[in-house]
């Protein structure tokens, strides 16, 4: 699984440019805990099968959170912008948007994937294919697949759906895959970066955040004009 460290790269890369001139420390800070809210479920599967890319990673929940998130900022008393004002409901916006895009759909694209409507619907889905065009065969993909049973002439669609969280374990250093000998001890992995587009986002990220400390303002248009 992309590790905390690669979430938090990717991140860091959108926050740059999505923050604005609300961007900070604070911003930054509250954006990254919403973004590794969803690894909390990797320990709750010492107790639920299945729980870890299910409990906390579906699409479930951040939907929910973002009509709350709507109708509070929309509503005359709202808190947040009563608090903070159009700073709190950037920033809180921002964060649903790294959450689902710098985390969940990061995950979806990485080993078994997400639940992405449990618990209204059990089942792993992983975005795994290519796109490509072909000068013989035109333009390719194969991500969404729609095809036909030889034997039962039943239509077939695959979009990636893998088992559900009764066969479905995505191993993690707190809940790891048992060994094949019981005799070994257990490998507690905990991964930074296992291929080389992973370290790049941690490279990337890294070097946004540093430049965006040592960024210099811009000039205003009234010191411009003098």
């Amino acid at each position: 699984m992309p590790s905390t460290v690669v979430h938090v790269g990717f991140a860091a890369l959108l926050v740059a440019g999505l923050l604005r001139g609300y961007y900070g420390p604070k911003a930054l800070a509250v954006v990254l805990v919403v973004l590794v809210i969803p690894e909390a479920d990797t320990a709750a599967g010492w107790f639920l099968d299945g729980a870890h890319r299910s409990l906390l990673h579906n699409l479930l929940l951040p939907a929910v959170a973002a009509i709350v998130l709507y109708w509070e900022t929309n509503r005359e008393e709202s808190a947040i912008r009563r608090r903070w004002g159009a700073y709190g409901v950037w920033v809180a916006w921002v964060a649903l948007f790294a959450h689902v895009f710098a985390h969940l759909f990061l995950d979806l694209a990485h080993l078994d994937g997400i639940n992405p409507l449990y618990p209204l619907y059990d089942r792993f889905f992983s975005l795994d294919g290519e796109a490509y065009l072909s000068t013989t065969d035109g333009f390719v993909q194969t991500f969404l697949t729609i095809g036909e049973d030889p034997t039962t002439g039943d239509r077939i669609v695959d979009a990636g759906q893998g088992g559900t969280t009764a066969d479905t374990h995505v191993p993690s250093p707190v809940d790891p895959s048992p060994a094949d000998d019981p005799d070994a001890p257990i490998d507690r992995r905990a991964p930074i970066a296992v291929q080389g587009w992973q370290l790049f986002l941690v490279v990337a990220g890294a070097f946004t955040l540093i430049a965006k400390q040592l960024q210099s303002p811009l000039p205003s248009e009234s010191d411009d004009e003098r």
